[in-house]
C-alpha cells in the first residue's frame, strides 16, 4: 500500500508501468508454482501404486467436475467460441503430453532431480517469446537466464542416468512445458475456464485410452487422493494461465525455479530424499537468477 502523503502518480511511460498487474502476475504464478509441487507430490505418491494413464483418467475426471460450476457460470457454448481453434488444440495436446512425461519420469527419479529438467522451461521460452510474442529480452536477462540454465546442470550433476528413459520423459516433459506456457501466452484473450477445460479434456481422454493397460481398482482413500490430484492440478493450472495474462512470459517463466524449492523441501518431507551439496548450489544459482530477472523488469519499468 502506498503512503498517503504521496502525489498522484505520473503517467505510465514504459509497457511496464503497470506494476500493480505485474505483480499480481507474480504473485499468481508463484502460488500456481506451490500448488504444482503439491500435485507433484500426490502424484509421485500415486503413481508407485497406480499407472500413469489411470491417474490422468480419474485426476482429470474430478478436475472437470471441480470446474463444472465456472463452466455454469460462463455458459458451456463459451467453450466455443475461441480463438485460434487449431492453436487451442495444440496447447491442449502439449499439457497432456508434459503431465505424461512428469508422472512418468517421477516413478523413477526424486522428485527434485526430476524437477530440475522442468527448470529448463525458461529457457525455451526466452528464446522463443521474441519470436512467437514479440516480446524484448534484453542482453542482461539473456545473461541471467544463462547463469540459471549453469544452476540447473550444477543441480543436475553428469551421471549416467542422463540417457535413461525417465530422464527422456523429463526432457521431453520440459520442453513441452516450456512451449504450453508460450502457447497460453498467445492465447490470453481465451478465458481461463476454455483454457481449462480443453487442457483437461484431452487430458482426461488420454487417460481413456492409456489407463486399462495395469488398472488397480483403488480404495476409497486412494480414489480420494486421485480426485484431489484433479482439484489441485486445476487450481494451479487457473493460477498460472492467469499470471500470463498479468505478466509478460519471460517475466515470470523465471518464478517456476521455485518448484526446485519446493522439491528439495516436499522430497525430504514424503520421500526422505536428502540433497546433496551440489543440488543445493544449484539451486541457490537457480533462484537468484531467477529473482534479477525480475527485479531487472521492475528496474526498466521505473526508468
Amino acid at each position: 500500500m502506498p503512503p498517503k502523503a504521496m502525489p498522484p502518480p505520473a503517467a505510465p511511460t514504459s509497457a511496464f508501468a503497470a506494476a500493480p498487474s505485474v505483480r499480481a502476475g507474480v504473485a499468481l504464478m508463484l502460488l500456481g508454482m506451490l500448488l504444482f509441487s503439491l500435485n507433484d507430490v500426490m502424484g509421485k505418491w500415486l503413481v508407485a501404486t497406480y499407472s500413469v494413464g489411470q491417474v490422468l483418467l480419474i485426476r482429470s475426471f474430478a478436475g472437470l467436475v471441480a470446474l463444472t460450476p465456472f463452466i455454469w457460470a460462463a455458459g458451456a457454448a463459451s467453450l466455443f467460441r475461441i480463438e485460434r481453434p487449431g492453436l487451442q488444440a495444440l496447447r491442449a495436446a502439449l499439457a497432456t503430453v508434459e503431465v505424461f512425461c512428469f508422472y512418468a519420469a517421477v516413478q523413477y527419479l526424486p522428485l527434485a532431480d526430476a524437477m530440475t529438467y522442468w527448470l529448463a522451461a525458461p529457457i525455451y521460452v526466452a528464446a522463443l517469446s521474441p519470436l512467437l510474442l514479440g516480446e524484448r529480452v534484453g542482453w542482461r536477462r539473456w545473461c541471467a537466464i544463462a547463469v540459471g540454465f549453469g544452476g540447473v546442470v550444477i543441480a543436475m550433476g553428469p551421471s549416467a542416468a542422463a540417457l535413461s528413459p525417465a530422464a527422456l520423459y523429463a526432457l521431453v516433459g520440459s520442453l513441452t512445458f516450456g512451449l504450453m506456457i508460450l502457447t497460453g501466452r498467445m492465447l490470453r484473450g481465451t478465458p481461463d475456464v476454455a483454457l481449462v477445460f480443453w487442457q483437461m479434456a484431452a487430458a482426461l481422454a488420454a487417460g481413456a485410452v492409456t489407463a486399462r493397460h495395469g488398472w488397480v481398482a483403488p480404495d476409497a482413500a486412494a480414489l480420494a487422493l486421485l480426485s484431489a490430484l484433479g482439484v489441485v492440478a486445476l487450481a494451479a493450472h487457473v493460477c498460472v494461465n492467469r499470471a500470463l495474462k498479468f505478466a509478460d512470459a519471460a517475466t515470470i517463466s523465471p518464478l517456476q525455479y521455485t518448484l526446485l524449492l519446493w522439491a528439495l523441501v516436499f522430497g525430504w518431507l514424503f520421500f526422505g530424499d536428502l540433497p546433496e551439496r551440489r543440488m543445493l548450489l544449484g539451486a541457490a544459482i537457480i533462484v537468484g537468477a531467477g529473482l534479477f530477472i525480475f527485479f531487472r523488469e521492475r528496474q526498466r519499468g521505473r526508468g
